[in-house]
């Protein structure tokens, strides 16, 4: 489980659902940050990656998903807004893996986004955390703050474009020597090793 620190709330659990998803689906959530996994929604056309947030009831879906199965309330005001923020995340992690300026108007917009009260936790009767209703406007805040402690803290620098030939997925790289290469070492990493192994056989 990873917290979102600026939020006070937990919003991104690595194995929420997972076994729900499809590979194709569940390899989008390797990054290890809820903001990049939003990014990663718009899907890659050159790799045949399909759009996540097709409508309404996909970015309830989505938000559900991360907020730990909480009642999100979307409507196609929420949608628009959504892609804003997205498009605005896009464009900051891409700038701090090309070690360029972030993009003012794209710092603006997840400022924006990030100055509504994030989703509030509530404590049951058994003395177990539940999520209640969650706007939409909620569940987009917790997502850019999590963008905003990631670029503005230690590990803002350490956002990788995956290696494996053709996966181009985010994800951030906590390791100590901070030289990881892959978004997963059980998928791109073994790949690779694959790869290289039948490479070096070929060549003998």
């Amino acid at each position: 489980m990873l917290d979102t620190p600026l939020t006070g709330v937990s919003v991104y659990h690595a194995g929420v659902g997972r076994t729900g998803l499809t590979p194709a689906l569940a390899k989008r959530f390797r990054s290890g940050r809820v903001s990049l996994d939003f990014a990663h929604t718009a899907g890659e056309p050159e790799l045949a990656e399909p759009e996540l947030i097709d409508g309404a009831p996909a970015l309830q879906r989505w938000l559900s998903h991360v907020l730990d199965g909480a009642d999100v309330r979307v409507d196609a005001d929420d949608v628009a807004a959504a892609l804003r923020l997205r498009t605005a995340l896009w464009q900051l992690v891409h700038a701090r893996t090309q070690d360029r300026d972030l993009p003012r108007r794209a710092v603006d917009t997840v400022n924006r986004f990030a100055v509504a009260a994030p989703p509030a936790p509530r404590l049951t009767l058994d003395g177990h955390v539940a999520s209640g209703g969650v706007s939409a406007a909620e569940a987009l805040s917790a997502l850019a703050r999590d963008a905003i402690d990631l670029l503005g803290g230690p590990l803002g620098h350490r956002i990788r474009v995956c290696a494996g030939p053709g996966c181009q997925l985010l994800f951030v790289d906590a390791s100590r020597p901070g030289t990881r290469r892959w978004c997963s070492m059980e998928r791109c990493g073994n790949l690779a090793k694959v790869r290289t192994h039948r490479t070096g056989r070929a060549g003998e």
